[in-house]
């Protein structure tokens, strides 16, 4: 699996990411609040992803575009556990993740709590 993070993994269709908030999962793992629904895609991936860090926390934009391409880039490196798990099960997942820590965490802690937080949605797509 590449470790490449294209912009067929970006999620940008309106309708989905408001179907996520109406009838998707929400799973948590600090800093990451992740919701999520398995539905069928516009590209031919085993997922799509927003990131968000919210303005009311991080006032300046260079804090959020920071925050975002971080955990854009911890995603990258932990994605192929999900996303072999995605295309072993034959589904779709729209992913809006959600940064929720009052300052930014280190690169290490940004990685183990992607980890967990992928293991997490996986453990809850099998309890369905």
């Amino acid at each position: 699996m590449p470790l490449t993070f294209g912009k067929e993994y970006k999620l940008c269709s309106k309708r989905i990411i408001d179907a996520v908030f109406d009838q998707g999962e929400q799973v948590k793992a600090y800093p990451y609040i992740a919701r999520y629904l398995i539905t069928g895609l516009p590209e031919p991936v085993a997922f799509q992803v927003v990131f968000s860090a919210p303005k009311r926390t991080f006032r300046k934009a260079h804090e959020r575009n920071r925050i975002k391409r971080l955990a854009r880039e911890t995603f990258r490196l932990n994605k192929s556990e999900l996303e072999m798990y995605l295309k072993n099960q034959n589904k779709q997942l729209a992913l809006f993740l959600v940064y929720t820590a009052p300052k930014e965490v280190s690169f290490a802690e940004n990685q183990k709590a992607m980890s967990k937080l992928q293991k997490k949605i996986i453990d809850t797509i099998d309890a369905l």
